[in-house]
């Protein structure tokens, strides 16, 4: 069940999907479409799923689920898998390679490897000031409020010694 995204509990959990590129303006509205129907049909054993998405910074797909209503389960997550594994391969792009960091160059996002970042945090390319996507978050209170922050305040701080 499709509800707005702002709807939803802050204890509502959440996954984040980072792409390695943007996506177009018309991609961005062939995902919204696709992501409104595989969430109107989310199901767990039957039971509607209520759930929403937001796509930020033309690179970012945020999928919520409050469960207090209905909790996830191993199906659910998996058909949620398979459907970013389909836009994946539709739309030629990687959603579900975790070993990618992204961060804010002035306005721009930029995308790299955790190793590419590591030796840009070494060479100071990248500072604790530098804002960084957390993308670990496990609900929707800590995506609007531990998401998008300095990378002092993230995990993404190990790297900046």
């Amino acid at each position: 069940m499709l509800v707005p995204f702002e709807s939803l509990p802050d204890s509502s959990r959440v996954w984040i999907y980072q792409a390695n590129r943007s996506f177009t303006e018309q991609e961005i509205q062939e995902i919204s479409e696709k992501l409104e129907n595989f969430i109107a049909r989310w199901t767990a054993h039957g039971a509607d799923l209520k759930a929403s998405y937001e796509i930020k910074y033309k690179r970012f797909i945020t999928i919520a689920l409050d469960q207090e209503l209905n909790a996830a389960t191993g199906c659910s997550i998996d058909a949620s898998v398979q459907f970013i594994q389909q836009l994946e391969q539709e739309y030629n792009v990687d959603l579900l390679d975790k070993m990618n960091v992204s961060y804010k160059q002035g306005e721009f996002i930029a995308h790299k490897s955790l190793t590419d970042f590591r030796k840009m945090a070494k060479d100071k390319a990248v500072s604790p000031n530098t804002i960084v996507f957390n993308n670990l978050v496990n609900n929707k209170a800590e995506y609007l409020t531990q998401w998008e922050v300095p990378a002092s305040q993230s995990w993404h701080n190990r790297f900046m010694k």
